[in-house]
């Protein structure tokens, strides 16, 4: 099965416009299995995003170009950018605040909420520090359920990057498991999958139980998100959680 998440399917009217991927094929959960929601800001100047809270959500800071400075609860200070990415495990009450650096480059990248395997776990923060900002036509592991790279997730999700270059093509990655679900976003570029479907700059894919290649039309920026909807996650929170938004 092959679902498209086009761009209309984003909300709010602000610099951060949010993606719910269920929205896409369910009329109950606004989220794919663990994948709860994926922000995608582009905030241009100084700005500052107050202390606020989480609950039960992992949030992976995954941003492309610009800089904030990362303050939390847990007594974490840094700066964050494209060589340096931050996993935010909130557990059961966790704060930060963000305050974007306006100098040069704008802030874009994306915020990705994953759901929790149980609920109320302990509050953690982890930094990656990345050799190259891209990985060129090859898939980049970046997290993933076991100890194989330093974000791990509490859940059964595995998250890849890579830039694929003009008229360069790549399969999916192989993962030794039957019955997950892939979710294909478009970060930057245009693609065609499978010669007939094609997808630009925020939007996406849904795979299941399908083979597929891609293709990219201009230099492109890609993540792979990979959930086994049948592991244990905990939907309640803040963020991550279903929010019972249909229409």
């Amino acid at each position: 099965m092959l679902t498209k998440i086009s761009d209309t399917l984003f909300r709010g009217h602000g610099p951060i416009k949010i993606l719910y991927p269920g929205l896409a094929v369910s009329k109950t959960d606004t989220g794919i299995g663990s994948i709860g929601r994926i922000d995608h800001p582009e905030i241009h100047g100084n700005t500052i995003i107050k202390m606020h809270p989480h609950v039960n959500d992992e949030i992976l800071s995954y941003f492309r170009s610009g800089r904030a400075e990362h303050k939390d609860s847990e007594g974490f200070e840094k700066t964050i950018g494209k060589n340096t990415l931050m996993l935010m495990k909130a557990g059961k009450m966790f704060y930060h605040e963000e305050q974007i650096i306006g100098e040069g480059e704008p802030l874009e990248g994306l915020q990705i909420f994953i759901r929790p395997g149980k609920k109320d776990l302990k509050p953690e923060v982890i930094f990656r520090e990345l050799e190259e900002v891209h990985s060129e036509n090859e898939w980049r592991l970046l997290g993933s359920p076991t100890a194989e790279t330093n974000f791990q997730f509490s859940s059964q999700t595995w998250l890849y990057d890579t830039k694929l270059l003009k008229d360069a093509t790549i399969e999916l990655p192989k993962l030794e498991r039957e019955g997950l679900t892939y979710l294909l976003y478009v970060f930057n570029g245009i693609l065609k999958v499978n010669e007939d479907i094609v997808l630009k700059k925020k939007e996406g894919l849904i795979i299941k139980d399908e083979l597929i290649d891609i293709k990219a039309d201009v230099d492109s920026e890609l993540v792979l998100f990979i959930t086994d909807e049948n592991g244990e996650i905990f939907k309640g929170g803040m963020y991550s959680g279903n929010q019972q938004y249909f229409s």
